[in-house]
């Protein structure tokens, strides 16, 4: 620094020009999109670690033998 100046820090540009703090529909729109795409992997993250420290909760109790009737289970080729 030279003598005689003083240092001033601002953060507002120098000018005439106005900063334009206003986003435009289009930034708002993917800004919006964005977040719920967030909130979407969040949900997916969620499911996926609940499946991955409990698998045997989400599969169903029933096998695809149980609706068959007077026939035991690996049988199913021989009733076509």
């Amino acid at each position: 620094m030279m003598d005689g100046e003083i240092f001033t820090a601002s953060f507002v540009p120098s000018g005439n020009t106005t900063p334009n703090s206003s986003m435009t529909l289009e930034q708002k729109t993917t800004f919006a999109f964005v977040i719920l795409l967030f909130i979407f992997l969040g949900i997916l993250i969620v499911r996926c670690f609940r499946i991955l420290l409990n698998p045997y909760q989400s599969m169903p109790t029933s096998t695809w033998a149980d609706g068959l009737d007077g026939l035991e289970k690996g049988q199913f080729d021989y009733a076509l």
